[in-house]
């Protein structure tokens, strides 16, 4: 499976965030994040290991007892269940990778994005 960037089909996940998935396999799902300066991504914990990338703007991650600013590059893990948490210091656009894969996140995949 192919999958091909496009500014459409992103969904509010959060006020300020939006999410778009952008590729899945058996154990995996990528998921593609814009968010706005001042939003707030709430505290929340899931079963998924979850590996994320900044590709641009400035976010401070909260992830269990640690918080870091993070700029365009720097990247994370978070441990699945462990209770994470964002405040977005800039327009942010991330990519996120879980394992397994987010059911709850399917919903978010554009079939126009992809290419069998």
């Amino acid at each position: 499976m192919f999958g091909v960037d496009s500014p459409e089909a992103y969904q509010e996940a959060a006020p300020g965030i939006q999410i778009k998935a952008i590729a899945r396999g058996d154990s995996v799902l990528m998921t593609k994040f814009r968010m706005s300066a001042g939003a707030k991504l709430p505290a929340h914990a899931h079963p998924n290991e979850q590996i994320g990338y900044l590709l641009s703007g400035r976010i401070f991650l909260h992830i269990g007892g640690t918080s870091r600013e993070l700029g365009p590059g720097d990247s994370w893990c978070v441990p699945s269940d462990v209770a994470h948490r964002a405040d977005i210091l800039e327009d942010s656009f991330a990519l996120e990778i879980f394992s397994p894969v987010r059911q709850d996140y399917l919903k978010y995949l554009n079939p126009k994005d992809l290419i069998e």
